[in-house]
């Protein structure tokens, strides 16, 4: 077997987060220290108003502003260099000039909507930053299922992207002594978390909507609101509205860590973003603490993590009897709840974490360097793309257009049971 060549990678994105923290940490073990993060700007002030810190940063950050000419010779020696997370170019246009190994990561190109595509001046940057690099060794780990299918349209990356996202921290239960904590009050009743800036494409009324449904339907719950936002006070006064001050607690803006306390506790997750949601690294936190998700379709990382009605349960874009109906049932079937939340949990504990992630891409880093054993990852190079819903860190990205995605969402809720709402004008 071919031994194993030292290299050096350098990550270049705006600043380190809580996000960012255990995948850098990760590769920074696996390569012995050789592993570079480098923050081309101060973390956004609204960023830190919600309660997100420049922790004191670790051994392998490097402030471009701070140590501009180290930064600059790092990206053009490391051996590959991931670059996203940051519009300006000129950081890696160098290396790229010279034709050095770059993997970019990216969010999808059209959050609003791929008809932008038709834009020729949006064209011509795509081409410039994209489209003229497809025979060149840039790769693109793709933060989001629709990524693929908005490169596929400017005909960037042919062959050379793969499944990838965000990789937060990781925790592991006692699954017993976790789902006995869970719920609201005593004797317990089910708990439902909504936890997210309260601004339009969040859709913080889907919450208050469900929770009045639920009301009507008399069914025993409570709900959990985490966040705030221009939409704050309108939906006080939809809570009050809809009767719900004794059902619907509004928690205000809460740092990571009570964030994930609370979806400790809860027994069901509701992620009712739209398509503007690139990722959502609430998924993996409430799936990793055991929650039963419920979430938009659209919503990037849905397709990559969400296996309907083993994992979580998801609900078409702009179908909010889908939601309604999807959460009545959790509510109302506790061990369906809890069991869709057990294979939630081991769906990040297995697969979608940092550690499995780090290890995934060094191994795929190493093949394309020609730095390792001579063997990609198994199934990986000239095989097709994985199918959604078996998607890993690393492995060829499908090319899942909206279309395919909102027929295979509508087939799985028609599937479910519900009949009746499925045959509903509205589903």
């Amino acid at each position: 077997m071919k031994e194993e060549q030292a290299i050096r990678v350098a990550f270049v994105s705006n600043y380190i987060n809580h996000h960012q923290i255990p995948f850098c940490n990760a590769m920074y073990r696996l390569l012995d220290g050789a592993f570079f993060f480098v923050q081309t700007q101060p973390m956004e002030a609204e960023r830190v108003r919600m309660g997100w810190k420049e922790a004191e940063k670790p051994a392998y950050v490097h402030c471009f502003y701070e140590e501009e000419a180290y930064c600059r010779q790092l990206i053009l020696d490391c051996d590959m260099v991931m670059f996203g997370g940051t519009d300006e170019e000129s950081y890696i246009v160098p290396r790229l000039a010279d034709r050095r190994p770059v993997m970019r990561y990216s969010e999808r190109l059209y959050k609003d909507g791929q008809w932008k595509a038709v834009s020729p001046r949006g064209l011509l940057k795509k081409y410039r930053d994209h489209t003229r690099y497809r025979k060149a060794p840039v790769y693109l780990l793709c933060a989001g299922a629709y990524v693929p299918s908005d490169f596929h349209i400017i005909r960037a990356y042919p062959g050379k992207m793969y499944c990838w996202g965000y990789f937060p921290e990781t925790r592991h239960y006692d699954l017993d002594r976790l789902f006995q904590e869970k719920g609201y009050g005593e004797p317990k009743i089910p708990c439902l978390l909504w936890a997210a800036r309260m601004i339009d494409w969040k859709h913080p009324e889907l919450a208050l909507e469900t929770a009045a449904y639920l009301k009507e339907r008399n069914l025993d719950f409570h709900m959990d609101i985490i966040g705030d936002g221009e939409l704050k006070l309108q939906m006080l006064e939809l809570a009050k509205a809809y009767c719900l001050e004794d059902r619907v607690t509004f928690l205000g803006y809460q740092p990571p860590e009570a964030v994930r306390e609370f979806m400790e506790r809860a027994d069901i997750f509701l992620f009712t973003s739209d398509r503007r949601e690139g990722w959502g690294a609430v998924a993996n936190e409430a799936m990793n603490s055991g929650c039963a998700l419920v979430a938009d379709h659209m919503i990037g990382a849905v397709p990559y993590l969400v296996r309907p009605g083993e994992n979580g349960l998801i609900y078409e874009d702009g179908k909010k009897k889908q939601l309604l109906y999807l959460t009545e049932r959790l509510v109302a079937d506790r061990i369906y709840c809890r069991q869709l939340g057990r294979n939630a949990y081991e769906t990040i504990t297995k697969t979608w974490n940092a550690e499995n992630a780090a290890g995934q891409l060094l191994k795929q880093i190493r093949y394309l360097l020609g730095a390792g054993d001579g063997k990609g990852i198994p199934g990986r190079d000239g095989q097709a793309p994985a199918e959604i819903g078996s998607c890993t860190p690393c492995v060829p990205a499908p090319i899942l257009s909206e279309r395919r995605a909102r027929k295979r969402v509508h087939n799985a809720f028609c599937a479910s049971g519900s009949s009746a709402a499925c045959d509903s004008k509205e589903v």
